[in-house]
């Protein structure tokens, strides 16, 4: 016969499985409430999607906003989850999903209205991600997002969706798509000395196709090293405006044809090398000296803003909706333990850093 403290016991593990069996549902049912964001479903990201594709429409239409469909394997394989904690989980596509569309997630491995919806659209099931974005009456907006799993593709996407309806594309989606295509097609680095690295940073950084600029010393100059996108602006274009912004008293070239096409514009003073530079301390000075150096942004952004501070135009323009709002909470909290986040490479995770500081700040 069985003691009262192993059956209270056994009565606990029954109680506890049936909580994880119940708990489990929404992963195995079909629609229902919206999936919260948080990466409690890592194929999700941190999107807050509408569950059941007509509800979602519905939500749509009242709202006149485009749907974005998701098209997932829940729970799924490495693509299906690296999607999710990488794309999905990037800030400005979470603003956007999330602002300009009605997100809606159509798991491609479970029976019922998930199912139906799959074969309407005749997608696969047990399937890699697939992304459509398209109004609540079905039209296409943008080609279908396949076989692409990066930043660049999802974005593009979006600009294409807002552009095809003429809707407000936000400059901050505008940047995005323009750092991830260059990076992903490929960018090229010059480097210009200067009577003053901090102006020459803001300067270049205002140029179309310019994607980052880091200042420094080389040879014991001032300099800023650019990343362009030669697509954008050429090499000789890049030259050229540097010379007229006062900033190429020098122009270190990175190759035989770099010093080849900067003669044409400085003479001698295109010096060809192949030597490092020593990165200075503080990078986007005019943005380090505000409260813009504690809100995660990508390069591009950083660039943008503040070369905007430094020329004492508005920054806000090149934010996201999160951005201006987070801002607003560090200048209302400026002793607050804020990170700085000027240069951080991984910006899910800076964002979730600055995030932790904002719910500190809830409780306290």
């Amino acid at each position: 016969m069985m003691s009262l403290k192993k059956v209270l016991a056994f009565a606990g593990v029954v109680f506890s499985f049936s909580v994880l069996m119940i708990v489990s549902l929404p992963l195995l049912a079909g629609p229902s409430k919206p999936v919260a964001n948080g990466l409690k479903v890592p194929e999700l990201g941190r999107i807050a999607w509408v569950r059941g594709f007509d509800n979602a429409a519905k939500k749509a239409s009242s709202e006149k906003k485009p749907l974005l469909v998701l098209f997932q394997e829940v729970p799924g394989c490495a693509t299906c989850k690296n999607y999710g904690s990488q794309v999905l989980s990037h800030p400005l596509i979470l603003d956007a999903a999330e602002t300009l569309f009605v997100p809606v997630v159509v798991y491609n491995n479970v029976k019922g209205d998930d199912e139906r919806t799959l074969k309407s659209f005749r997608e696969r099931s047990w399937n890699n991600p697939v992304v459509r974005i398209i109004t609540p009456d079905r039209k296409a907006l943008a080609q279908r997002v396949a076989g692409d799993y990066t930043v660049a593709g999802l974005a593009s996407a979006m600009v294409e969706a807002l552009e095809k309806e003429r809707r407000n594309v936000p400059e901050y989606l505008r940047l995005l798509v323009d750092e991830t295509s260059s990076r992903k097609q490929g960018v090229q680095k010059a480097t210009f000395a200067m009577h003053c690295f901090w102006e020459g940073e803001a300067s270049l950084g205002n140029l179309p196709g310019v994607i980052s600029t880091m200042p420094g010393f080389l040879q014991r100059k001032e300099i800023v090293e650019v990343e362009f996108d030669p697509n954008k602006i050429s090499y000789s274009t890049l030259v050229q405006k540097a010379k007229t912004f006062k900033c190429a008293n020098s122009v270190f070239a990175r190759s035989d044809a770099q010093q080849k096409e900067a003669k044409k514009f400085v003479g001698s003073s295109a010096i060809r090398t192949d030597e490092t530079i020593r990165p200075d301390k503080e990078p986007k000075y005019y943005l380090s000296k505000t409260a813009y150096r504690y809100v995660p942004m990508t390069a591009l952004q950083a660039v943008r803003v503040n070369a905007a501070i430094g020329h004492r135009k508005d920054p806000d323009s090149f934010l996201s909706p999160s951005q201006v709002e987070l801002l607003q909470l560090i200048k209302r909290h400026p002793s607050a333990k804020w990170s700085n986040a000027i240069g951080a490479e991984d910006l899910p995770y800076a964002w979730q850093a600055a995030d932790a500081v904002k719910q500190s700040l809830k409780g306290a």
